[in-house]
């Protein structure tokens, strides 16, 4: 429920910024306003507490955004109140962000190694991404996962790409197993 949620809402606000030509102004108002949100984690509370009318949660969101931002955002934040939505806050924007970097070719990928890679290799790991797949750029996430053994793992999306040794190990004794002796 909450995927469908944040994902018509994304889509919505997405949607929104590609008719009024704001993707750009949009995408940099929204990056900033989930770091002040991040920055004041005393805010969501008082924007979930269900004993606070909406009419303040609705004035305050005003007096902290209005002319701070894209009126069309900050109309989208009152609607998410409105419609007591603002629980998924950060998923309806994650939503968002991910859907203006696909729309402006960013590819987001995640890479896990067993060790740590050098700058040369990443810069490596990135050209030949772009190189397969029909992305211009890539936002490039490392992390480490000394259970591995060897090799890496590759996810861009919901696309998996599995090189680890851990990996190829266990597929080995899955097909030993299966051998009867």
């Amino acid at each position: 429920m909450a995927k469908l949620i944040s994902k018509t809402y994304g889509e919505a606000l997405f949607e929104l910024a590609v008719e009024e030509e704001k993707v750009d102004v949009f995408m940099e108002e929204i990056t900033e306003i989930r770091k002040v949100l991040a920055q004041n984690t005393d805010f969501a509370k008082f924007m979930n507490h269900p004993k606070i009318l909406k009419e303040e949660k609705l004035e305050v969101l005003e007096n902290v955004f209005k002319g701070r931002i894209a009126d069309e955002l900050a109309g989208f934040l009152t609607l998410i109140v409105t419609k007591d939505r603002y629980h998924e806050i950060d998923a309806i924007l994650d939503y968002f962000l991910t859907e203006v970097k696909s729309y402006k070719g960013i590819g987001i990928a995640y890479v896990t190694t067993a060790s740590a890679l050098s700058d040369a290799q990443q810069k490596e790991v990135e050209r030949k991404l772009l190189e397969t797949t029909p992305y211009q750029q890539m936002e490039m996430h490392y992390a480490i996962d000394e259970s591995l053994i060897g090799g890496m793992v590759i996810r861009i999306g919901d696309r998996v790409v599995d090189s680890s040794i851990k990996t190829k190990l266990n597929g080995l004794t899955r097909q030993l197993i299966k051998i009867q002796l």
